[in-house]
């Protein structure tokens, strides 16, 4: 069994060391305290399962099994959009199409899941500690990581079109917000709202409308951060993460070969995708990994796909002409750029060497029993004692002295 180091960053994986030599010994050896101990060292759960989540092999059969399910059901959830002879033309069956291509992944890791349980008898980290899902321990690193990675997509998002802007991909007008003003004075009566509160408004309605989007993004984190990236970690790190990224773009076709997020119908689109799915794998991988959770990339996941547009509406200028979405986007260049300068900082840190898995209670151990204190004589008894008054022998009863 695997013990959950990764092989190639020697990176230091599990649980909190537990002193277990006191617990061993002495009353509560036998009690429930030394049994979590004894579990803990021995490296499984109350149920025998295995605390190490990192198979010991990677499950080619069961990879090759959850890439032809999650591939081929996103065609054929998308076949719709292509038979209808409208494509994209329909918004609200693309809409529909996208939200269930989102499960399909999912669905994946329900059926590889089930090959991998019934193909060996050997046991296993229970399902939702091998994706990720809970424990939520510690709840600190967990919670925190998750709104960090929230709040910073909107941050690299915004980044990523100034980025655009800088290069003259795009133009944006951030003091005058024409673009946002024609957004307003096209819908009836928040032409007089004074602009900051429609910002605020705005900003508002991204954030929940991200909040949202976490169901659906669960349905895609589950199976590309949780399963998949799992199952791949005895290659290494970077290239788990490099291959979950190529996978993940590729399984973007059926959308992008219709014109989505590029307006490139072609290979090159297929192509922008790959590559904007790498690097953003990477940054979701490096979430799943640095916290043992799957949460913050799926809370990364949603805000991404709640922003994205929104954001770009705010910034650009209202005059211009629509940008080319594989330059300025955060999964075109821009966002390629931007994302290149998080991993690079985070490389250098040696973030990516910390992988802890998720937490494990750790057993309270017993009180230490104090030795029994011997009986310390008072000062008077200290002294040294006069002699005994000599007694004279008893004399048996009948005897004369």
């Amino acid at each position: 069994m695997s013990t959950g180091t990764d092989h190639n960053d020697n990176a230091s994986v599990g649980t909190d060391p537990v002193a277990t030599d006191s617990a061993a010994t002495g009353p509560a050896a036998t009690g429930p305290a030394a049994n979590s101990a004894r579990q803990l060292e021995e490296g499984v759960d109350a149920k025998g399962r295995p605390l190490a989540i990192v198979p010991a092999a990677v499950p080619w059969l069961e990879f090759a099994v959850f890439v032809a399910v999650a591939v081929i059901l996103a065609w054929l959830v998308c076949l719709p959009l292509w038979l209808s002879g409208e494509g994209l033309g329909d918004p609200v069956l693309v809409q529909v199409s996208g939200m269930a291509m989102m499960f399909t992944p999912l669905i994946a890791v329900v059926v590889a899941m089930i090959v991998q349980r019934r193909r060996t008898g050997e046991p296993r980290a229970s399902i939702v500690r091998y994706l990720g899902i809970w424990p939520l321990r510690p709840f600190g690193r967990v919670l925190g990581m998750t709104a960090l990675a929230f709040f910073g997509l909107f941050v690299l998002v915004a980044a990523a079109y100034l980025v655009g802007a800088a290069f003259g991909w795009m133009q944006v007008d951030l003091l005058g917000l024409s673009g946002f003003k024609m957004q307003l004075s096209q819908l009836p009566g928040l032409d007089e709202v004074p602009v900051v509160l429609a910002v605020i408004g705005y900003l508002v309605i991204m954030a929940l409308g991200s909040a949202l989007n976490v169901i659906v993004a669960f349905g895609e984190e589950v199976g590309w951060r949780g399963w998949l990236l799992t199952s791949l970690r005895p290659l290494g790190t970077w290239p788990a993460l490099l291959i979950v990224g190529v996978i993940w773009g590729l399984w973007h076709a059926p959308l992008i070969l219709l014109g989505y997020n590029f307006a490139r119908p072609d290979i090159t689109g297929v192509a922008f995708m790959v590559g904007g799915c790498i690097v953003l794998g990477v940054l979701f991988g490096w979430l799943r990994l640095r916290t043992g959770s799957v949460w913050p990339a799926v809370a990364a996941h949603a805000a991404l796909n709640g922003s994205a547009g929104m954001l770009l509406g705010l910034f650009i200028d209202g005059s211009a002409s629509t940008p080319d979405m594989a330059l300025v986007s955060f999964l075109g260049v821009s966002g390629w750029i931007v994302s290149a300068i998080v991993i690079a900082v985070l490389f250098a840190t040696g973030q990516f060497r910390r992988q802890p898995e998720l937490g494990v209670r750790q057993p309270k151990a017993p009180a230490p029993v104090a030795p029994t204190a011997p009986a310390v004589p008072p000062a008077s008894a200290a002294q040294p004692m006069a002699p005994a008054e000599q007694v004279p022998p008893a004399t048996p009863r009948g005897e004369a002295h």
